[in-house]
């Protein structure tokens, strides 16, 4: 497939997401509750005032922070638009939400303290563009926070890119690709970024750390 179809399939599994993305009908979006506390613990490690969440979906991670810290800016990017609409009935005040590309990130350069991205970035056909807009929207010093899949092997990863994937996008979802550490360490460096860290945390999750030097 081609990286509009890529999108555009991503935006119909979602679209169809949306309305049950934080129930208990969720489906296999479920596990994606997983991520939220390690993330949270993540940022509370060091003061962060700006925030922008890439692949916010309907807003959980977003909902969580607003909940313990209000008096922070958070900035909420989707693709799908019925996930954005969704998020924006939250009525969070002083939340920004945005239908937007990860890939191309409408946003200023050295705009946020810390960027984070939960289950999203497998999904992106043009990753480095994401890993260099990331670059681009950080403030010096500042952080992106990354949770996705993965796992240690590559010759489980190459069955799953490259027989689990397509039958996979059969069924109408949008994954692209699951990455390794090196994989994410080469995108990191590509776009001027360090990884400060990278652990496999439980069932097939990454957890990863890198910054914009100062």
């Amino acid at each position: 497939m081609n990286e509009q179809e890529y999108k555009d399939m991503t935006i119909n599994e979602f679209t169809k997401a949306a309305a049950v993305y934080e129930t208990d009908q969720a489906g296999v979006y479920k596990m994606c509750k997983k991520d939220y506390p390690d993330v949270l613990a993540e940022l509370e490690k060091e003061p962060f005032d700006s925030l922008l969440d890439c692949g916010c979906g309907t807003a959980p991670m977003i909902s969580l922070l607003y909940e313990k810290y209000p008096e922070k800016h958070y900035t909420g990017i989707d693709l799908t638009p019925k996930m954005i609409e969704v998020a924006k009935a939250k009525n969070l005040p002083g939340v920004e939400f945005v239908v937007g590309d990860c890939e191309n990130l409408p946003f200023d350069a050295n705009s946020f303290d810390a960027v984070i991205c939960c289950e999203s970035f497998h999904h992106y056909p043009n990753v480095q563009d994401f890993f260099n807009s990331v670059y681009r929207v950080l403030k010096p010093g500042g952080r992106l926070v990354l949770r996705d899949m993965t796992f240690n092997w590559a010759s489980t990863r190459w069955f799953c890119n490259k027989i689990e994937m397509p039958i996979i996008n059969l069924k109408g979802h949008g994954d692209v690709k699951i990455y390794g550490r090196d994989e994410v360490d080469a995108l990191c460096r590509n776009a001027g970024l360090v990884m400060e860290s990278f652990e496999k945390r439980g069932f097939c999750r990454l957890h990863s750390v890198a910054r914009k030097p100062k």
